[in-house]
C-alpha cells in the first residue's frame, strides 16, 4: 500500500488510526481528512490504494466516500473503521463497495492483524460483522434456488467456504482442517474466482445460497 486516505472527525482517534497504519504500513503516503466534502477532494485529485473511511461525519456520511471510490478508483480499497455495527450501517456501506469493515472497540492488537490481512489478499471484517451479515442472510432466505451449472465446488471448497464464511480466518480455517494456511488462501482465491465474489459478505451471501449453513461439518 503506498497511498492511503483515512477518513475521521475526532483528531485523537484520527491520530490513533494513522499510528496503527503506520505500524502495518510503514512506507505509506496518508491523506488525512475530517470532512466527506474534503475527502471527495482528495479523491478527485490523488489516487489511492487503500481508504479508511468512518461513517458519521459532520457533514455527511462516509458511505459517499466509499462509493466515489468505486466509481473512481474501483482499484482502490475501502474499508470502513466505525463504532456502529447496526444493520442500518453495515449493509449500506458494503453495497456501496466497501472491502471490509472493522469496529473501533476491538483491541489494537486485533484490528493490526485486520490490516495486515488486506495484504495478504483477505477482506478484513470483524467477527461479529460477518456474524450479522450471516443471520441477515438466514432471515431474509427464501426457498433454496438451484445451484447454477457453472458453480461446482468440490466439498473441500465447500468446507472453506462456510468457514470464512462464519468470519474464522484464514490461519483457523487452517488448523482445523490441517491445511496450511497459504493452501487455505489458494482455496479461498479458487472459491471466489468461481463464485464470481470479492468479499466475506458476498461469500456468506454465497454460502447460504448453497444450503451450506443446514449441513454438519
Amino acid at each position: 500500500m503506498k497511498n492511503i486516505l483515512l477518513l475521521e472527525d475526532l483528531p485523537q482517534i484520527r491520530t490513533w488510526l494513522k499510528s496503527l497504519v503506520m505500524e502495518v504500513f510503514p512506507h505509506a503516503e496518508i491523506s488525512e481528512s475530517a470532512r466527506v466534502h474534503d475527502a471527495l477532494g482528495l479523491v478527485s485529485a490523488l489516487r489511492f490504494d487503500l481508504a479508511l473511511v468512518d461513517l458519521g461525519l459532520p457533514d455527511g456520511s462516509g458511505v459517499d466516500v466509499v462509493t466515489a471510490l468505486r466509481e473512481q478508483q474501483p482499484e482502490a480499497q475501502s474499508v470502513v473503521v466505525t463504532i456502529h455495527d447496526d444493520d442500518e450501517h453495515l449493509f449500506p456501506a458494503l453495497q456501496a463497495g466497501a472491502y471490509g469493515y472493522i469496529l473501533k472497540e476491538q483491541p489494537r492488537e486485533l484490528i493490526t492483524e485486520q490490516l495486515q490481512r488486506i495484504s495478504q489478499g483477505e477482506p478484513p471484517l470483524s467477527p461479529s460483522i460477518a456474524r450479522r451479515v450471516i443471520a441477515y442472510f438466514a432471515a431474509q432466505a427464501k426457498p433454496q434456488a438451484p445451484l447454477m451449472p457453472h458453480v461446482q465446488l468440490t466439498e473441500r471448497e465447500s468446507e472453506v467456504l462456510l468457514r470464512v464464511a462464519k468470519g474464522f480466518t484464514l490461519p483457523e480455517i487452517g488448523v482445523q482442517l490441517n491445511l496450511s494456511r497459504h493452501t487455505i488462501a489458494d482455496y479461498v482465491k479458487q472459491i471466489y474466482r468461481k463464485l464470481n465474489v470479492s468479499s466475506r459478505a458476498e461469500a456468506a451471501l454465497e454460502a447460504q445460497r448453497l444450503g451450506l449453513f443446514g449441513r454438519s461439518r
